[in-house]
């Protein structure tokens, strides 16, 4: 009797952990099939947000100038103009929910491809204001194995420090930056910025294999995975622009330059020379810089120096970066030998259109004329410059506003989203 109850212990035992077994194999299944279902459907591509509008974002790709020419007319019109715009507090809503809104703003939550997984990227993401287009920047590079640090300027609103801190609480691998800085244009502040954002992500416990430096006017014109691929094709190298010091742009750090309220001024005191005779080169800046460099701009000794020199000069960051790339201590460098030079067009970080630069591409202009506005000499680009961007081989370009040509980012978005999902339509 005693053996016989025994067995059916036993019996029971064994029952209720095949039943618990198979019950989590279940739910496991279950939970993979719900993520499959919602990753591959047409859930995640990203269709027109404005249900309005007549633009065709596929013709627009396709360099199609009547579908281009009724996009530059829809922006005239009071029905765009009165669209509804995302504001700070609708963020600030939308973001107390994060599973609504991750999955209403349509994120990418799982890995596209094993590749992707296995080469992380980190972002510093530089803004002010335009909550709008921030989001959609970090909705379009966002994976979830990537790292994004947002350095919050110190002079922002409240509702928008309010807005980036919701949605960054969505994400665990988006967070603002421990240390944050007063950026003042063309001062030692937005060179620091992306210092803190640096040694944040330096720090994190993560394995990310390169760093790329964005503002909140950045878009990219790559999918994830392209920009993988061209960051492997580099083999540990950086890629940023790097080329021989115009003698006008000397005085910037020739001179000592404080900043005051009304921004950075020029003092008549004189400079003392690079420490160690280090020759100063011109860039921008925007980099693509590895790991192993970062680890080697925070820790070691002599370049900390050069930093701490550079703090009172006027736009350190259109020579920092390009001069530390001609060290050659630091990893991934190339020699400061002028045939190493490296412009902006050779460059991956960022596609620019200067306005001087623009004209009749069939007569050999780098670019055509700027289908937006311009700002500092510089193309705020119009849904007519996809076409020619998106042959470009840089990672992202550089500037877009909601302000100024919504079309264009949303078609822009269109296409990457559905490169990103359907690589095998694309080619």
């Amino acid at each position: 009797m005693l053996k016989r109850k025994l067995r059916y212990c036993k019996v029971s035992r064994i029952g209720m952990l095949l039943c618990i077994v198979l019950t989590a194999v279940t739910l496991t299944v279950v939970k993979n099939h719900n993520k499959t279902s919602y990753f591959t459907s047409g859930n995640l591509e990203i269709g027109e947000e404005n249900p309005t509008s007549s633009v065709n974002c596929t013709k627009i790709i396709q360099d199609d100038l009547e579908a281009i020419q009724s996009a530059k007319l829809e922006l005239l019109t009071v029905k765009h103009r009165r669209a509804p715009r995302l504001t700070e507090n609708d963020y600030i809503n939308m973001t107390k929910d994060c599973f609504s809104f991750t999955k209403n703003r349509k994120y990418v939550l799982y890995p596209i491809t094993k590749e992707e997984r296995d080469f992380p990227i980190a972002y510093s993401i530089v803004v002010h204001h335009k909550i709008d287009m921030l989001e959609r920047l970090l909705r379009t590079i966002y994976m979830p194995h990537n790292y994004y640090c947002l350095h919050v300027d110190k002079k922002s609103s409240d509702s928008f420090v309010a807005a980036v801190k919701g949605i960054a609480s969505c994400f665990e691998n988006v967070f603002i930056a421990s240390q944050l800085e007063n950026v003042v244009y063309a001062s030692w502040s937005r060179v620091q910025a992306d210092l803190n954002c640096m040694t944040d992500l330096h720090h994190a416990n993560a394995k990310w294999k390169y760093l790329i430096n964005l503002c909140g006017m950045d878009f990219p014109i790559k999918t994830n995975r392209e920009i993988v691929q061209m960051l492997k094709a580099l083999k540990g190298e950086n890629s940023l622009e790097t080329e021989k010091m115009p003698a006008h742009k000397e005085v910037r750090w020739r001179k000592h330059y404080q900043v005051s309220a009304n921004g950075i001024q020029k003092t008549e005191l004189d400079k003392g020379p690079p420490p160690f005779e280090v020759q100063v080169f011109s860039g921008s800046a925007y980099f693509v810089l590895s790991r192993a460099f970062v680890k080697h701009v925070l820790e070691n000794e002599k370049i900390q120096k050069f930093l701490e020199w550079s703090k009172d000069t006027y736009s350190p960051d259109e020579f920092l970066w390009a001069t530390l790339q001609r060290l050659p201590e630091m990893p991934g460098s190339v020699p400061a030998n002028s045939k190493y030079d490296v412009s902006d067009m050779n460059s991956i970080a960022r596609f620019v259109k200067w306005q001087y630069l623009e004209g009749d591409v069939a007569k050999g202009a780098p670019y055509p004329t700027c289908s937006g506005v311009h700002v500092r000499s510089v193309c705020v680009f119009g849904a007519g410059d996809l076409p020619f961007m998106l042959g470009k081989h840089h990672l992202f370009a550089n500037k877009f506003d909601t302000d100024v040509d919504p079309i264009a980012i949303q078609c822009l978005e269109e296409h990457l989203r559905h490169k990103a999902l359907y690589p095998e339509i694309h080619g």
